[in-house]
Formats: structure tokens, sequence, C-alpha cells
């Protein structure tokens, strides 16, 4: 999906500068346990999560809905909120330059209908990945930085989080 226009006006204003923005990130879990993960497109730094900005007039369960639906084609319904987050390791810099610090509240969630695949637009690639193999994903920061704040990459393995 396209910047949204209120973020397109702000980005016209203040260029790339450092924006803060509440944001949506959604964890798909299927019946076997496994987590559903994203290759954004134009980023290299690893696998990330489904989600996104909270537009205008929508709340962040709503946001995830969408941005699931939007990105990996399915409709998924939010199991439980797992923690808003926000801080350094939720800063993103996009490959235009443009930089954003998210607030996000991460969801997990079940898909209800539709078999998840990448929209070829933001997303490149979806895979589901059982909880033992997080530690060893090469994930994106802030990714990392959900799995762990949410309890995932350490009950995924026995050492430290």
């Amino acid at each position: 999906m396209p910047v949204p226009p209120h973020i397109a006006r702000l980005r016209a204003a203040v260029g790339s500068e450092l924006l803060l923005l509440p944001s949506a990130s959604v964890l798909p879990v299927d019946a076997a346990d496994r987590l559903l993960l994203v290759r954004h497109r134009g980023h290299h730094d690893g696998w990330g999560l489904v989600g996104g900005a909270v537009e205008f007039g929508e709340s962040p369960a709503e946001a995830a809905v969408r941005e699931a639906r939007e990105e990996i084609g399915v409709e998924v319904r939010l199991r439980r909120l797992l923690d808003v987050l926000g801080g350094p390791d939720y800063e993103v810099s996009y490959p235009n330059g443009d930089r954003v610090a998210y607030v996000t509240a991460a969801y997990e969630a079940e898909i209800v209908a539709g078999t998840p695949v990448a929209d070829g637009d933001e997303l490149t690639e979806v895979r589901w990945f059982e909880r033992r193999e997080l530690s060893d994903l090469p994930l994106s920061r802030f990714a990392g930085a959900v799995l762990r704040a949410t309890g995932q990459l350490g009950a995924a393995t026995s050492g430290p989080a």
C-alpha cells in the first residue's frame, strides 16, 4: 500500500526526519504453534512481522486486521494484545531515507480465512517457523525486539532471551 495521505503530508513538511507513529504488529500463529514471518521488499536485514501504521479513524486492532489482509491476503482473528512497545529498537530507516519511530501494539492472531502469500508489493516472502527456529533466524531489528519483548524468542530457546 502506498504511503497514507496524512504521512505523505507530514513528509512534505519534514522530509525524512524521524517521525513518531502508532502502529500494529501481527504475529499469526497456526495450530502447530508456528509463527508466520515475512520479508519486506527493499529491506535486507532479515525476517520481519506483518504490520504497519495506524491510519486516521482506526484503532490499533483494526489496523492489525487491515494490515494482515493487505500484506498477506488473509483474514485474522486477534487472540490477544501481547504488549505495546516503543523506543530505539522500534526505529526504522526505509530505503528512501525516511525514518520512523514506531509505538507498536503487538497482537497474537490466528488466520481464519485464506492462505498467506506475499502481496508482491510490500512483501516478497512469507514463511511459517517453528518456535525453536526463531533464535537462529536473521531477524530485522524491529522484529527481534518485538519477539524478545513478547517472550516469543525466550520461549523458543533454552538460553537467555
